[in-house]
């Protein structure tokens, strides 16, 4: 079963989705299967219900269930390595 990862920035649109785009490949590369979503922060809590981490664009406010990851590694490729190997490491074998 592939992993739920959920992206988000403030509109769920452009950002987070070349973030999610960006992820879903690497972990690919990394061999693990996963379901990255795109979505706005205002839909962030409905999404993480059934997600296994959350990649924030935006800084992200208040506690989470699921790991958080900065997605602004991502998005500008600084300590993106570390971060895609925090990322991996959570969510292999889900």
């Amino acid at each position: 079963m592939a992993a739920k990862i959920i992206v988000a920035c403030g509109s769920g649109v452009a950002t987070s989705a070349t973030v999610a785009y960006k992820v879903k490949k690497l972990l690919a590369a990394e061999g693990i299967d996963a379901d990255v979503e795109a979505v706005a922060v205002a839909n962030l809590d409905e999404a993480l219900k059934d997600a296994d981490a959350y990649v924030a664009v935006v800084r992200p406010e208040g506690e989470f269930d699921v790991p958080v990851f900065n997605g602004v590694a991502f998005l500008t490729g600084m300590n993106q390595d570390e971060e895609l190997k925090r990322l991996a490491d959570a969510v292999r074998d889900k």
